[in-house]
């Protein structure tokens, strides 16, 4: 197979250096970036109970509690007090929520007139 020599092209010298349109082009790119951090990405939807909302709530903190937990005791030291009162602050998150939904609904059941969302 015979092999095509490449030739280099020289830029014309009527046009911008290569080297001051990039910093601008990431200049451009970081504004964009900046801008976009308050959108945000998740969402939930607008016809989910405050029940459903506190049930999942509630798993999440348990999940955090548990993995907080195991993080910690990986660690030693003053690392190992900031993970543990991260863990102590779940856990206290995850009791007002479940307090919050003890106060919605004191038996756990659903109202009747309007069933729960399950995702």
């Amino acid at each position: 197979m015979k092999k095509i020599p490449l030739k280099l092209v020289e830029k014309p010298a009527t046009s911008e250096p290569e080297t001051t349109q990039l910093p601008q082009a990431i200049e451009r790119v970081v504004s964009a970036r900046r801008r976009n951090l308050n959108r945000n990405i998740f969402s939930v939807r607008p016809d989910v109970d405050t029940t459903t909302l506190l049930a999942h709530a509630s798993e999440t903190l348990a999940s955090l509690n548990v993995m907080t937990l195991d993080f910690a005791n990986q660690l030693e030291g003053s690392q190992r007090n900031v993970a543990l009162a991260l863990q102590q602050l779940t856990m206290l998150t995850e009791l007002l929520v479940n307090r919050a939904r003890d106060n919605l609904d004191p038996n756990g059941s659903v109202a009747v007139a309007k069933p729960p969302v399950f995702h």
